[in-house]
């Protein structure tokens, strides 16, 4: 294969990875050219961290910013009369799958020569890059709406952030950030291809949970679908390696109040289609203009996977079924629960499948929700 490079798949354009860049000509976003994978010997199995996989990275980080993301556990657990395989990723230290992506990201920046990076955020994704700034000794510039809780801040403003209260709706944060991106690096969970190079290990660690061995199905709560994109692209290339005959179904999971990605695939178009767009508990997901939508559509066509949609109250029992099992993940993480019900009952997947639900961000982010809808005070 020739030298990686950064690619604008929608013109078919290359940019040499010398020079650090967030998007392509015409804010075209990025993906990077296809890579070989790695094969199971060249595992470094003696790091405890995603790191393990550097060798599936585009070019090699000696000092990477690690926390000791990764590694999170696959537990089995009895949920609508079958056992799927939930994937515990809101163990990772800042308490998110994202983790994953800003580890990876921020150290191949910081090798390029970035010192200072900006992101865009109201959660897990500020956090996380926020976290591993803090980490590598870079600076981290989050720009969030106005309307943002406090409680959600606090971990970004602890890490030593610069936290910048936009006013107006999500959309206008995205625009002021893309507007500064003139003056600091935009680091963007949604935007950088860096990032999905860090949640594609999620697809080689379930691989290696599984005795190197690639699930029936694979089942994520998606906003923007940096999960599904990372399984995608981990998948592909453990089936470029030849360690792998098949691809997994990947499902992605939306909440009906905001689901364009799912309203895309159902509606079999690769480009937006009209849907609804109102408050959610699972807003972690609530995205309305995801920008990699084409391609991560594309990408569950690819898997002969699917989009489930969850309704509000469906969400909320999803929640309280995880809580009974031990599994106290945030609403974004429970409408997994919610669709694997979903997917089982209308036969689309079956119970004897090896089916990996991904739990993405820990319940204790969502505290003041999950109390509200306990009646109880937090």
């Amino acid at each position: 294969m020739s030298d990686p490079a950064y690619l604008d798949p929608r013109a078919g354009k290359t940019y040499a990875l010398d020079s650090p860049r967030w998007c392509g000509d015409g804010q075209a976003p990025l993906f990077l050219t296809p890579l070989p994978g790695l094969t199971r010997d060249r595992i470094d199995v003696a790091t405890r961290s995603l790191w393990r996989y550097r060798a599936a990275f585009p070019f090699a980080i000696d000092d990477p910013i690690t926390l000791g993301e990764g590694m999170t556990p696959l537990v089995p657990r009895d949920l609508h009369g079958a056992r799927p395989l939930l994937k515990c990723d809101w163990m990772n230290p800042t308490g998110s799958f994202k983790d994953r992506g800003a580890s990876v990201m921020l150290s191949l920046l910081r090798a390029q020569g970035i010192s200072h990076v900006l992101e865009d955020s109201s959660g897990n994704g500020g956090a996380a890059v926020a976290g591993y700034a803090a980490a590598g000794g870079m600076r981290a510039t989050i720009m969030t709406p106005a309307s943002t809780s406090a409680a959600k801040t606090v971990q970004m403003r602890a890490y030593g952030a610069e936290i910048r209260l936009i006013p107006g709706s999500r959309q206008d944060t995205a625009d002021a950030a893309e507007a500064e991106a003139a003056n600091i690096f935009y680091a963007s969970h949604n935007w950088h291809p860096f990032f999905l190079q860090g949640t594609k290990t999620l697809a080689y660690e379930i691989w290696e949970d599984l005795g190197f061995r690639v699930p029936d199905n694979i089942v994520t709560p998606c906003g923007a679908g940096s999960n599904v994109l990372g399984c995608a692209l981990g998948f592909s290339e453990l089936l470029r390696a030849g360690e792998i005959d098949r691809l997994p179904r990947i499902f992605a999971v939306q909440p009906a109040h905001c689901g364009p990605i799912a309203a895309a695939f159902q509606a079999r178009s690769l480009t937006a289609v009209p849907c609804p767009v109102e408050p959610t508990l699972a807003e972690g997901t609530a995205i309305a203009q995801p920008i990699r939508l084409p391609e991560v559509v594309q990408a569950l066509r690819d898997s002969r996977g699917g989009a489930v949609l969850v309704s509000e109250a469906d969400i909320e029992s999803g929640l309280f079924d995880l809580a009974r099992l031990g599994i106290y993940v945030e609403p974004t993480s429970a409408q997994v629960a919610a669709a694997f019900g979903t997917l089982l009952g209308n036969g689309t997947i079956g119970k004897g499948d090896t089916t990996v639900l991904v739990m993405t961000g820990s319940g204790l982010k969502a505290t003041g929700k999950i109390a509200e809808r306990m009646g109880i005070q937090a």
